[in-house]
């Protein structure tokens, strides 16, 4: 059973081993190398984003396997900043859950963004498979993706 709840900084450890170790598999899909985005091993910053984002952890079956933060971009708007899930969870459907669950929890959203990397093959088909489609460039190397979301507002 998956549950999402909203994260504590006592949860920002354990986020940043997920995410970190989430990140790092990105090597198996195009990155150059192991890392991720700023601050995506640290606990610290785990734990500063969660005051002004909305930062969720992902539970399956009592234990922490992943995470998502959206951040509020405007009148029904919303930029999902990151979502992470444990690569021992990986192709289970909970990054399809979690961001179905986006979608609810934020129902007065008519357009979700995110960025990811060109490179990511992965992401992109996750993100595309959703309904989402490439808006234009998110920085140097990346896409911006989006999704409007009809019938809202």
């Amino acid at each position: 059973m998956i549950s999402f709840e909203k994260a504590r900084p006592c949860d920002a450890r354990v986020l940043a081993d997920i995410s970190r170790r989430a990140f790092n598999t990105d090597v198996f899909c195009g990155a150059p190398g192991p890392g991720g985005p700023p601050g995506y091993d640290s606990p610290e910053w785990q734990a500063r984003v969660m005051r002004f984002g909305y930062y969720y952890k992902i539970v399956k079956d009592g234990r922490v396997v992943g995470g998502f933060i959206v951040f509020r971009k405007g009148r029904a708007r919303y930029e999902v900043g990151r979502i992470h899930v444990d690569p021992d969870y990986h192709n289970q459907g909970i990054g399809a859950q979690a961001m179905r669950y986006i979608e609810e929890l934020f129902s007065d959203a008519r357009k979700l963004t995110l960025g990811t990397p060109a490179w990511n093959v992965r992401t992109r088909h996750f993100y595309e498979k959703l309904g989402y489609v490439v808006a234009g460039r998110d920085g140097p190397n990346g896409l911006l993706y989006e999704k409007r979301i009809a019938g809202r507002g």
